[in-house]
């Protein structure tokens, strides 16, 4: 399989695919507190490091998906993908007042839709295939989505994107395998957030 975009999650519930548009770019204001952003393969567990984030940091968490379909920033039914496309330039002109604050963690599948002067940290989750494989089957993925998604975190699709579309250094890949690894990079996390506050104020 070639090395291409990962089968998207659902706008509402991570088993529908997101069809993506074009990106706008947006300035932001000085930022008090840091905007991260929690990206991965779907199964990663990018929602369960966001919600403990959310407890130990106060961060105020946006899946995207949820707050597509919130806001209305959903464009048509997509057959060939059984989803509706996003329509990314609304939901960027919904999120940028929102982004200029700070203090926000936006989880998400894709990395390169957002401005890139958003995010002060980019945190890519990374789960070894085993794992991988019995976290959408419990989803009930079907075989070709299943598939697609095992080859994307085989060819590290999403890491490269990352990487790709933001400044290396503040690009960090973190192994979410077990819950232990979860709660340790929920704490890592909220260090640096800690550290960051100190290093810009």
């Amino acid at each position: 399989m070639s090395k291409n975009k990962c089968p998207s999650e659902s706008v509402s519930d991570e088993d529908k695919p997101v069809k993506r548009v074009k990106k706008t770019k947006i300035k932001l204001s000085k930022r008090v507190r840091p905007n991260i952003l929690v990206t991965g393969t779907p199964g990663t567990g990018k929602s369960t490091l966001c919600r403990r984030l959310v407890g130990c940091s106060g961060l105020r968490w946006i899946n995207v998906g949820d707050f597509a379909t919130q806001a209305g920033c959903l464009g048509e039914w997509d057959e060939r993908y059984n989803c509706h496309e996003l329509d990314e330039d609304k939901l960027i002109d919904e999120l940028e007042d929102i982004m200029a604050e700070g203090n926000v963690v936006v989880e998400h599948h894709v990395t390169d839709i957002f401005p890139e002067r958003w995010f002060d940290a980019i945190f890519v989750l990374r789960t070894n295939n085993t794992q991988l494989y019995d976290r959408l089957k419990q989803r009930n993925y079907n075989a070709k989505k299943l598939e697609d998604n095992l080859q994307c975190e085989i060819f590290q699709t999403i890491l490269d994107e990352a990487q790709e579309s933001y400044k290396p250094e503040i690009v960090h890949q973190l192994s979410s395998n077990e819950n232990e690894e979860i709660e340790t990079n929920a704490l890592n996390i909220h260090h640096w957030i800690q550290q960051w506050g100190k290093d810009n104020h």
